[in-house]
């Protein structure tokens, strides 16, 4: 009932904070830069903040059809609880006449996880340049019920759609993934100028350590201190392409780069074990690029905890069961499993198909967790990743060891630190 009064709801709150913050962003006036796509849009957008800092305001935090709003108008949750929600409807008249910012670009990471919400967000913003990495089943739950109408065959097809709304709505210039026949499909919505970024065009080169990753992209060459799945080539050449189009100095270092928590960070934990944490979240394309670059990196000894994709819908099962086809085909140690979908689907097909790992799999978090502990051998290198789970954090902090990386994982913020404490963390 909860749940279904929020969806209800959704957009009779978000319309609220949307009218102030079109006061505000009429005052302000930027060009408006927004980084779309199903995953890798927050970072696209620190590439893009590495290049663009010192002339942009940046939407932290905010890419939701609320979160957007609540950005412009400069509001703030802390503490999550209901009560937050009447200081925050009497502050947004009075932000929204507030001195605007000075910037004058406003780059905005831009979500379109239910129907409308594109629409809603780009008629919004009404973008100057869209930036679109990536199409995929993510939140597919959400868009099930469209499958069957306005030529819909598939939930890809309902998904970019409201994705090319921000096509549809754009100004001057679009930079879009060329690979995805989705977005191909949407194309033709656009008024302005479409750049392709091709991985058979602009990827020559590829290969990541622990030291960091290396890539040559459109003939340029990229060291990048940190892990870096091979996707990332689009963030590169999108970034490229965008600041070169707004004929601003290009650092081709990406020596600003800082990449946000649970993005492949990589640090050194006890009985000299290498973590990998990508926990901030998983659809299926995140976790191949994830993947995909693990079995790249030169390593002993290689293990994988994996959780559900969530909020799938219809398109849970097969998504589930194209995980476990994924990792049949690696070379790993230990699959290690925990959540109800992974569990039912992803579990039966690899017992039978990964022969050279052992699979197993987890009800719940403290039996994994007591696992981990007893059974991690030094040299190990683990990959955790999952969807949505504010809890996978919890299995990588008693094995870092040197406790100032703490900071440097996600959701460090008190009511999930509480959160993870009542789950035994």
């Amino acid at each position: 009932m909860i749940d279904f009064l929020k969806s209800y709801l959704y957009f009779f709150v978000a319309w609220y904070f949307r009218f102030w913050a079109q006061i505000q962003l009429a005052k302000w006036n930027p060009q408006v830069i927004v980084i779309t796509g199903s995953s890798g849009k927050t970072t696209l957008m620190h590439f893009v903040e590495s290049q663009l800092s010192s002339f942009a305001k940046f939407s932290h935090h905010a890419n939701s059809a609320i979160g957007v709003p609540f950005d412009i108008l400069n509001l703030h949750r802390k503490t999550f609880a209901m009560s937050e929600w009447l200081g925050l409807f009497l502050k947004a008249p009075l932000n929204a006449f507030a001195p605007s910012p000075s910037e004058k670009f406003y780059v905005v990471e831009c979500d379109a996880d239910r129907p409308n919400e594109g629409k809603f967000l780009s008629s919004l913003l009404k973008p100057d340049f869209t930036l679109w990495v990536s199409l995929s089943r993510t939140h597919s739950v959400n868009f099930d019920k469209l499958v069957g109408t306005n030529n819909f065959k598939v939930v890809e097809d309902a998904i970019a759609y409201e994705y090319g709304y921000f096509l549809e709505n754009t100004k001057k210039l679009s930079i879009i993934n060329g690979d995805s026949p989705y977005i191909q499909n949407q194309r033709a919505r656009s008024k302005s100028p479409i750049v392709e970024i091709t991985q058979s065009q602009f990827l020559q080169e590829y290969s990541v350590n622990t030291r960091g990753t290396h890539f040559v992209v459109n003939g340029g060459y990229y060291d990048l201190p940190d892990l870096h799945p091979q996707e990332i080539f689009y963030a590169i050449a999108m970034t490229r392409e965008l600041v070169e189009y707004l004929k601003l100095p290009f650092d081709s270092d990406f020596s600003r780069l800082q990449m946000p928590p649970g993005r492949s960070s990589i640090f050194h934990g006890i009985k000299n074990i290498t973590l990998i944490d990508s926990t901030y979240n998983a659809n299926l394309i995140s976790m191949r690029a994830a993947l995909n670059m693990f079995e790249k990196l030169e390593a002993q000894n290689k293990w994988v905890v994996l959780g559900d994709m969530r909020e799938l819908g219809e398109e849970d099962k097969e998504e589930h069961e194209r995980l476990a086809q994924l990792l049949s085909e690696l070379n790993l140690q230990k699959i290690i499993l925990m959540g109800a979908s992974i569990n039912k689907y992803t579990y039966p097909y690899l017992k039978n198909t990964a022969s050279n790992a052992e699979v197993l799999k987890f009800e719940n978090h403290s039996d994994t967790l007591k696992y981990l502990k007893e059974n991690i051998q030094g040299g190990a290198t683990i990959l955790f990743k999952a969807s949505q789970s504010q809890v996978f954090e919890g299995f990588i902090e008693p094995f870092i060891e040197n406790s100032e990386y703490l900071k440097k994982l996600p959701r460090r913020e008190q009511y999930w630190i509480n959160y993870r404490r009542q789950k035994g963390f």
